[in-house]
């Protein structure tokens, strides 16, 4: 199911207002009519064509709208760009998809290729045609392992104990009728002999709680300079009351003693 962003509704449908606005009165020889023209009974049905809209400014409001439809509405596939596995070890090679209409099996199609270098041919060792059709490649043999869920978006598999041969790029395609973006997912495995070094992340930790304190002490200063400065202000003009009230008694003073 389709949702569209309210704004790109509202956007739509004021560029099209505002063309339609833009218009003006026509005559019989496509010339504008001076303005303000007192319209008649008359001038109303020889110009009545003069105030529909023309078709390019609807053709134009479309292409705006259609240019203002988020990229979503198309299959996006979420794929790590490099994947760094230990050698020997399982590899869980992450796929999945968002669609706007929901997985029916017997439409959904999924293809995993492994491609050795760029210039390579793809291999093909995996399918989905109703089910999961594992081809056995020589390579993999029983290694690969379907791990995911088409009906939660999610055809990723599993390589176990991953060897040096098993480096490259995988491809993952995606079809989801009747959605009729192909999806693609590409991920390069990079198979290591050692575990990378660990990296201590006490400077780091210790360089965060210094500037998060150096902001609250800021803010902290702040805010109490603004409370400081807000009782001055009240206090000020507090002070200006006062004076204006007593400016005013001693002023009917002095009037009641010129009477007197």
């Amino acid at each position: 199911m389709f949702y569209v962003s309210l704004k790109y509704i509202r956007a739509f449908f004021f560029f099209l207002a505002s063309n339609h606005s833009s218009l003006v009165a026509l005559g019989p020889s496509n010339h504008p009519l001076p303005y303000p023209t007192r319209l008649t009974s008359q001038s109303l049905k020889m110009h009545k064509d003069a105030w529909l809209p023309r078709p390019a400014f609807s053709l134009t409001g479309l292409s705006l709208f259609f240019s203002l439809v988020p990229p979503g509405w198309s299959m996006e596939v979420t794929v790590p760009t490099i994947l760094n596995v230990l050698n020997g070890s399982d590899a869980r090679l992450p796929c999945t998809f968002n669609s706007c209409y929901t997985v029916n099996h017997k439409q959904f199609s999924l293809n995993w290729t492994y491609q050795e270098c760029n210039n390579c041919s793809e291999e093909m060792f995996l399918q989905f045609r109703m089910k999961i059709i594992n081809l056995k490649l020589e390579r993999f043999r029983d290694r690969v392992e379907f791990s995911g869920n088409p009906s939660k978006y999610d055809v990723s598999v599993t390589l176990r104990n991953v060897q040096l041969e098993d480096e490259g790029t995988y491809n993952c395609y995606i079809m989801n009728p009747p959605d009729r973006h192909r999806g693609h997912g590409k991920i390069y495995l990079k198979v290591l002999m050692e575990e990378p070094p660990e990296r201590d992340s006490t400077v780091a930790v210790i360089v965060g709680a210094s500037v998060g304190g150096f902001l609250a002490v800021v803010i902290l200063v702040l805010m109490v300079v603004k409370c400081v400065r807000r009782k001055k202000e009240q206090k000020l003009s507090t002070d200006d009351l006062k004076t204006e009230e007593e400016g005013k008694t001693d002023g009917e003073g002095n009037a009641d003693d010129g009477t007197k």
